[in-house]
C-alpha cells in the first residue's frame, strides 16, 4: 500500500528528512475497523529508531531549523497548512479507513489540521517576552525559548487534530519534534510528515516513528535527549509517562480523557440543546476525550429530555466508515470488547434506547450500537468510568447544588456544559464546575483551535490549543543586565 498521491510506504519511518525502514526490519499489521481486514503493514519502530530520530531533531536545532526566525517558521507552517488542504480528500479517506470514523467527520478533521497550521503560523512571531521594572542601574527582560527536542505521543481517535494542536504549537515555537503515532491508526501522521517535508520543513525538524507504545513510545519517554513530552491517551499510560519523565525532570503535558457532563436546568431551551446532548456523546462513536457521556437533567424535565434523546437514538445508524452514516465502527475489536463489557455492566439499568448497526455491515467490523441508559445512579460505574464508546447515561438532579455535586463527582475534569436561560445561574455554574473548559448553552463551541484545552484531576494537566499552548512549549529565561 502506498499513501497516494504522496507515494510513500507506511512501513517506513521519517527520520532526518528520509523515509527509512526500521532497524529491526519488522512491521505491524494495521486493522481496518470497518471489516476486520488488514489495511497494510506499518513500521515497528523501536529504541534504535527513536534514538536516531532524537539525534536528527537535535541536529536540526543546531542547524537550519534552529537558526530560523519566528517569521520564517510561520511561513513554513502556513505552507504546510495549504498543502494539507490540497490533499483534503486523500487525508480524509485515510483517516476514515484507519480510525473508522464517517468520511464527513474525517473531512472536518483535515480542515481542523489545516486551521491549526494557519493559527500557529500566524502566532509564531507574536510570542513576546516582557520588560520588568527593577532597581536603578538594571534593565531586566524575559525571553521565551523552545525546550529543544519535544516528544509527541498521540492517540488513535483524532490523529490529525492532535498533531495540529501538539506538533503545530511545538514547531511554531522552534522546537524539533519526534512524533510517535498510535499503532492502531498512524496513516495520516505519516502522510503529514511527508506533507511537511514537501513544504520545506528542514530535515529533522519533524520525525515520525510508528511502533508499539511499549517499545517506541517507551523509548521516546525514557530518552535523555527529549526535553518535553506531550501525551494524549489513557490515564494509566499517562501516569507511567509522568513517572518516567520525572527521572530526567522533563515537563509533561497530559490530556487523559474525561467523564464530561452536560447539565440541563428546568428553563433550558430543549430544542437548542437536544442536538448537542446526543451528538457530543456519539461523535466518532463516542471515542472522544471530551465526549459528553453524562447528561444531568432537572427532575421536573427528566422524562421529557430522556424521551427526546431516546427519539434521536432510535434513528442513529452505525456502519462502514465510507458509508458516511452517523457512526462508524470502533477502532478495533479490542475496543469493541471493552465497550460491550461496559454495556453489560448496565444490565440492571433501564436501556432507554439504542441505535442500530445497519444491515450488511461487515461481520468482521468493530460495530457497537449506540446505547442510552436512563435513571442511572451517579456512583454507578457507567456514570464514573470513561467508556470511550457510544454510550450515554441520563441522571436526574433536584437543584443547583445537587447538580454541581453530581457534575464534579468523578475523578475527571475535562469539559462541562450548562443549559439555562438564567444568566446569573450560568455564571455561577461556570465558576463551580470543575473542568478545563465550560460551555454555556452550547457544547464544544465548534471545537475552535483558538480555545485552550486541557483538564484537571485524572483528565491531566497542561494546556493545548490556542495561544496558551505556545507557553507550554517554551521555557522562560530572565535576563538582568547591570549597566550602572
Amino acid at each position: 500500500m502506498h499513501l497516494s498521491p504522496l507515494g510513500i510506504s507506511p512501513d517506513k519511518c521519517l527520520i532526518a528528512g528520509r523515509w527509512v525502514a526500521p532497524v529491526s526490519g519488522e512491521t505491524l499489521p494495521l486493522e481496518n475497523p470497518s471489516d476486520g481486514t488488514t489495511l497494510c503493514e506499518i513500521a515497528r519502530g523501536g529504541a534504535t529508531d527513536i534514538n536516531a530520530a532524537v539525534q536528527a531533531a537535535e541536529t536540526a536545532l543546531q542547524g537550519e531549523w534552529g537558526r530560523a526566525t519566528a517569521a520564517e517558521r510561520g511561513r513554513l507552517l502556513a505552507r504546510i497548512g495549504q498543502l494539507v488542504l490540497e490533499h483534503t480528500e486523500m487525508l480524509a479517506e485515510l483517516e476514515a479507513l484507519d480510525v473508522g470514523k464517517p468520511l464527513k467527520q474525517a473531512r472536518a478533521d483535515v480542515i481542523a489540521l489545516a486551521r491549526y497550521m494557519e493559527f500557529y503560523a500566524g502566532s509564531a512571531d507574536k510570542l513576546h517576552g516582557q520588560t520588568i521594572p527593577y532597581m536603578e542601574g538594571y534593565t531586566v527582560y524575559t525571553l521565551r525559548e523552545p525546550h529543544g527536542v519535544t516528544g509527541h505521543i498521540i492517540p488513535w481517535n483524532y490523529p490529525m487534530q492532535i498533531i495540529g494542536r501538539s506538533v503545530g504549537a511545538a514547531l511554531a515555537t522552534g522546537n524539533a519534534c519526534v512524533l510517535k503515532p498510535a499503532e492502531e491508526a498512524c496513516l495520516t501522521a505519516l502522510a503529514f510528515g511527508e506533507i511537511a517535508r514537501r513544504a520545506g520543513l528542514p530535515d529533522g525538524a519533524l520525525n515520525v516513528v510508528p511502533g508499539l507504545g511499549a517499545e517506541a513510545g517507551a523509548a521516546l519517554t525514557e530518552h535523555e535527549g527529549v526535553h518535553h513530552i506531550s501525551f494524549t491517551g489513557s490515564v494509566g499510560v499517562g501516569k507511567l509517562i509522568q513517572r518516567v519523565a520525572s527521572e530526567h525532570v522533563v515537563p509533561v503535558t497530559l490530556e487523559l480523557g474525561g467523564k464530561s457532563p452536560q447539565v440541563v436546568f428546568a428553563d433550558a431551551d430543549l430544542d437548542a440543546a437536544l442536538p448537542f446532548l446526543v451528538n457530543a456523546g456519539i461523535q466518532n462513536a463516542g471515542q472522544t476525550c471530551s465526549a459528553s457521556s453524562r447528561i444531568l437533567v432537572h427532575r421536573s424535565r427528566y422524562d421529557e429530555v430522556l424521551a427526546a434523546m431516546a427519539g434521536r437514538y432510535s434513528g442513529l445508524r452505525a456502519g462502514p466508515a465510507m458509508s458516511d452514516l452517523d457512526l462508524g465502527p470502533l477502532v478495533s475489536q479490542r475496543q469493541k470488547d471493552i465497550v460491550e463489557g461496559f454495556i453489560a455492566k448496565g444490565s440492571d439499568l433501564e436501556v432507554a434506547a439504542q441505535g442500530q448497526v445497519v444491515d450488511g455491515a461487515p461481520r468482521g467490523g468493530a460495530y457497537v450500537a449506540p446505547t442510552l441508559f436512563g435513571a442511572v445512579a451517579p456512583d454507578h460505574t457507567l456514570a464514573q468510568d470513561e467508556i470511550f464508546g457510544p454510550v450515554q447515561v441520563v441522571i436526574p438532579f433536584d437543584d443547583e447544588d445537587h447538580a454541581v455535586a453530581i457534575a464534579n463527582g468523578t475523578k475527571f475534569g475535562l469539559v462541562a456544559s450548562c443549559w439555562t436561560k438564567d444568566g446569573a445561574r450560568a455564571m455561577r455554574m461556570a465558576k463551580r464546575l470543575r473542568a478545563g473548559q465550560v460551555f454555556l448553552n452550547n457544547y464544544g463551541a465548534g471545537g475552535g483551535v483558538e480555545l485552550p484545552f486541557g483538564g484537571t484531576g485524572l483528565s491531566g494537566h497542561g494546556r493545548e490549543k490556542g495561544f496558551e499552548a505556545l507557553y507550554g512549549f517554551t521555557t522562560l529565561k530572565t535576563v538582568a543586565a547591570f549597566h550602572g
